[in-house]
């Protein structure tokens, strides 16, 4: 079958996109709010809230930064079968943050820590596809931003091997913290927001 170009193609992807990021970001609010609806039965652990804080985010700035999928010229199922699988594994992070039950666990550090391997394993897979991701819409969409865009990539999925493996909690308090604080500049020096 030949493709046909069509301005409204995004809007197709668009329309399915939004419906998993608003399922991951549901998710990881409805777990939050599970905190101020039973806080005596669920034991709250830091290191686990700051990767919420880190999915919220890099959700958010996943969102806008498909925007720039409305500039690719012609769709094919195998770009749209891509971004939708993309955002499918940011829901599963999502899930795994947040389970339907941590009752057979002593609270979020015992039930994060034993589910370390496949967050961080999903997290590093992420920035894999994220270049995949970016490499869709043109690598000038990047405005410059190339090399550290590179550094960024290759640190983050070292740094979630070494988390996958790691127990040792001062590490993976100073990673969730200096991961969260890099995307949030990242956001801000990306989209000129403070110019």
């Amino acid at each position: 079958m030949d493709h046909i170009a069509d301005p409204n193609q995004f809007i197709h992807v668009r329309t399915v996109l939004s419906m998993v990021v608003s399922l991951a970001l549901a998710r990881l609010l409805s777990g939050l709010a599970r905190f101020a609806q039973h806080p005596q039965r669920l034991r709250v652990y830091g290191v686990h809230l700051l990767w919420v804080a880190f999915m919220l985010v890099m959700l958010l700035h996943f969102w806008w930064w498909e925007f720039a999928l409305s500039r690719v010229p012609e769709w094919h199922f195998g770009s749209f079968a891509f971004v939708v699988g993309y955002s499918a594994v940011l829901y599963m992070l999502s899930a795994i943050l947040f389970p339907d039950d941590v009752r057979e666990y002593q609270g979020y550090r015992d039930y994060f820590m034993s589910r370390r391997r496949w967050f961080f394993g999903l997290l590093a897979l992420v920035f894999l596809l994220d270049v995949v991701d970016t490499r869709l819409k043109g690598t000038g969409y990047l405005h410059g931003s190339a090399l550290e865009y590179e550094l960024r990539t290759v640190l983050g999925v070292a740094f979630c091997v070494l988390a996958a493996w790691l127990k040792d909690q001062r590490f993976h308090w100073a990673l969730a913290m200096g991961m969260l604080v890099y995307e949030v500049s990242w956001i801000l020096r990306l989209y000129d927001v403070l110019a």
